[in-house]
């Protein structure tokens, strides 16, 4: 039994989701293969090769997959996917454009947004928003599956020693066409792959507020910023900090929640993280519901109180 995981990378270094995604592959077990689809790759070959438990990494290089494109990726797959009991691929938007693509070539059913391998064939999904988890069993001979990267430790990312062979790319579909890309640059950890996020919600009143009251406490404790979809909806933030069903599914050490009630499709976001904090002047929110510690106060005067008493984070 060999699993193919296709890896999130930016050509120059391999995206944190790949580790949980080898994590997954790992637990169904057999030889984990690494595939590196993209131009110019060297960078991101050299770090998939160290990853823990990685026994050979594939490389693709080519310019038809510098960009991604999801029709030239999922034809560089089909071109090895014979050799595969498994294909699997994080949760991403990535992940979510190209896995379907490649199940629906090899006229299979894609398992969506696993979160735990209970066996080769056998696997749990939430469903519901997270209010319930749904086994389902596969008996195809090719198993395409995304990966929720919450539901996995990540390995390691050194210590491994994988062969490198380089594959022939498909060649360009010319289906799609790559236009531009518009990233957000932050000066703080990414939010998907945090340790710690400072949330808020509808709370808070404004953009402005939210900034005031935030953006001091993320810098005491290094913390990546989100929002609830109320607060994204509102014009507070931009639509990338949303946390949620809708939005990024977080699982951090750390998640401090302020100013948000806690709607099913927050929660479905972020109760997963280690350690939840919340603060709402409303007793009967339900963030409290999920919250390891829970204070009932005033935002305005507990959050700036709260950071004059935390150190800077190391």
């Amino acid at each position: 039994m060999t699993i193919l995981v296709i890896a999130v990378h930016d050509n120059k270094s391999l995206n944190a989701v790949t580790l949980n995604t080898v994590a997954a592959a790992q637990k169904i077990g057999g030889d984990v293969h690494l595939l590196i689809a993209g131009h110019d790759v060297q960078g991101a070959v050299e770090a998939a090769a160290k990853v823990a438990g990685v026994t050979k990494v594939l490389v693709a290089d080519a310019p038809q997959l510098e960009s991604g494109l999801a029709e030239n990726v999922e034809a560089t797959v089909l071109g090895i996917a014979k050799g595969y009991s498994h294909i699997l691929a994080a949760a991403t938007a990535c992940g979510k454009n190209v896995a379907p693509r490649i199940a629906a070539k090899l006229d299979v059913a894609q398992i969506s947004d696993i979160t735990a391998v209970n066996s080769p064939d056998t696997f749990e999904r939430p469903i519901y928003a997270g209010n319930a988890i749904a086994v389902v069993q596969s008996s195809d001979p090719v198993k395409v599956i995304t990966v929720r990267a919450t539901g996995f430790d990540p390995v390691a990312a050194d210590g491994g020693c994988a062969s490198v062979e380089e594959i022939e790319a498909a060649a360009d579909a010319c289906l799609a066409r790559f236009v531009s890309r518009e990233t957000t640059k932050l000066d703080r950890p990414e939010l998907a792959s945090a340790r710690i996020v400072v949330s808020g919600g509808r709370g808070l009143g404004s953009g402005e507020n939210y900034a005031e009251v935030l953006v001091p406490l993320a810098d005491r404790l290094g913390a990546a910023m989100g929002a609830s979809r109320a607060a994204v909806d509102a014009g507070f933030v931009p639509n990338d900090y949303q946390v949620g069903q809708t939005g990024k599914i977080v699982a951090p050490q750390l998640y401090v929640a302020v100013g948000i009630s806690g709607a099913i499709q927050h929660l479905a976001g972020m109760k997963d993280s280690k350690v939840i904090v919340a603060i709402n002047k409303d007793p009967d929110a339900p963030i409290f519901s999920v919250a390891d510690y829970g204070l009932v106060a005033d935002l305005f005067s507990a959050v700036p109180e709260l950071v004059d008493r935390l150190p800077y984070a190391a």
